[in-house]
């Protein structure tokens, strides 16, 4: 389902007539982004490769970054370090292949501080902005449902609307399939992609 169509059927569900494409807009955004801080789904998993020819403490982490799941030197893993023990390795100025790894904002910080090979970054990315109506993206193909209801659960705040507890326990229960699928098949080790859910 592409952009327009979501935008048309959560109109359609929430059957105001003074809503605005750009007021309907600014709460499907809204779901997406309340969806991307809680959702973690196999087709969100990707990789960035960085390769150091020169001594670094940190690097930037990818613009679509959400999570890390595990960071790599030379196929080994590195551990994760709360931020101020991470500042305590930094201040000791170790150089050498890295053992550990902390976030700082949009930055990776290293330990110790390497001046050569590469580094894996395993994370779960955002997904793909829909700037167009006929835009799609693998949320609004595997869960338009729940896109609109995320929508719609800022639609009702909004307009103060009765059905607000309604739409909450909707986009719950729809954001508890698509996950719970998620982890089964990671427990089971399929590769069956995630089941699409037009239920509206």
């Amino acid at each position: 389902m592409n952009y327009g169509s979501i935008r048309t059927h959560f109109k359609a569900l929430l059957n105001r007539s003074d809503i605005t494409d750009a007021l309907a807009d600014t709460f499907i955004d809204q779901g997406i982004a309340r969806i991307q801080r809680s959702l973690r789904i196999p087709s969100m998993e990707t990789q960035n490769t960085y390769s150091f020819s020169a001594q670094t403490t940190k690097v930037t982490l990818p613009a679509n970054f959400l999570e890390a799941i595990d960071v790599y030197y030379s196929n080994r893993a590195l551990t994760r370090l709360p931020m101020s023990d991470m500042q305590d390795h930094l201040k000791n100025g170790e150089t050498g292949d890295p053992y550990y790894f902390a976030r700082e904002g949009s930055s990776l910080l290293l330990s110790p501080q390497p001046s050569s090979g590469s580094l894996v970054l395993n994370y779960y990315a955002s997904f793909e902005e829909m700037a167009t109506d006929s835009a799609e993206s693998i949320l609004a193909q595997i869960a338009p449902d729940l896109i609109m209801y995320g929508a719609l659960t800022y639609a009702s705040d909004y307009y103060l609307d009765e059905r607000s507890e309604v739409f909450e326990g909707k986009y719950m229960t729809f954001m508890s399939e698509i996950q719970e699928q998620a982890n089964d098949q990671e427990l089971t080790g399929s590769i069956q992609s995630i089941r699409p859910s037009y239920r509206l």
